[in-house]
């Protein structure tokens, strides 16, 4: 499908709304947000290349799945995929998209759910996928293991004839980089997956202490013939170990939202007022 001629004045508006309504990243766990710029960009192609699919969305931190919905809605384009399936384990990111999507129409077309990787993937939602999308922790301290078992999730929600884009680093300076980008690739093709296109070092992130280092789209396809996953299984031993840098143990099963949070608007706790004197 051609691209469309985008309104940016429009597109970064409407990013800008899903913006206001998404959490603060934890950099604990690798929460680490996408640039604007690049999420219109991002949003507008993962919509043209899925167009009519039903795509799931193995965590969320970025909001690329609200994006594609909410610009659909605002004519920002015309395409983008049937429905839309998150997953995430920030309760936080769950409750803003599921928010988000009533406020403005849009919960027939998107949907959000609690889950974490570490458990079954959910067996109402095997096989389901004509697509998946994942920006997962990038692996730097666990030679990519974080990223397999995010892609691994993605897949096992595909039905037989899938394909999937996994966002990860993408830095030939950086050693640690080109070996997970090799581990993923070898992951992928030994579950009957090959790599259809890779869009190099497309993606900045509001990462200060590498604020240069950019992400690549790598996109997977099924191979003919493909049975999906009958079973899921849980995450045990040393796939958890280094899962969000090195020494953070995969030991968190939620992060739950303390009360409602008015995203967009300072939390009361960050500032203080101080008055005029009275005369």
């Amino acid at each position: 499908m051609k691209a469309e001629r985008l309104d940016l004045r429009h597109a970064v508006n409407a990013i800008s709304d899903v913006i206001q309504n998404r959490p603060m990243p934890l950099r604990e766990f690798d929460q680490i947000y996408m640039k604007a710029g690049d999420m219109v960009m991002q949003s507008e192609y993962i919509a043209r290349r899925f167009d009519g699919k039903d795509l799931l969305f193995v965590g969320d931190g970025d909001a690329i799945s609200l994006c594609i919905a909410y610009l659909r809605q605002r004519k920002v384009f015309s395409y983008g995929p049937k429905r839309i399936q998150l997953v995430d384990f920030d309760e936080r990111i769950v409750h803003a998209v599921e928010r988000f999507a009533d406020k403005e129409g849009l919960s027939e077309v998107i949907s959000a759910r609690l889950y974490n990787c570490i458990d079954a993937f959910p067996e109402d939602l095997m096989g389901q996928f004509d697509a998946f999308y994942t920006n997962p922790p990038w692996g730097a301290s666990n030679d990519g293991e974080s990223v397999k078992v995010f892609a691994e999730r993605g897949i096992e929600g595909l039905r037989g004839d899938g394909e999937g884009v996994i966002v990860i680093a993408d830095d030939p300076k950086l050693d640690w980089a080109r070996r997970v980008l090799k581990a993923t690739q070898t992951f992928t093709a030994d579950r009957g997956f090959f790599v259809q296109e890779m869009q190099s070092q497309v993606h900045l992130y509001h990462l200060d202490d590498a604020p240069e280092l950019r992400s690549c789209n790598l996109f997977i396809r099924s191979e003919p013939g493909r049975v999906p996953v009958a079973k899921s299984y849980e995450l045990h031993g040393a796939r958890l170990e280094n899962f969000y840098g090195r020494e953070q143990k995969l030991h968190v099963r939620y992060v739950r939202e303390k009360g409602r949070v008015d995203y967009g608007k300072a939390p009361s706790e960050t500032y203080e007022i101080e008055y005029l004197e009275k005369t």
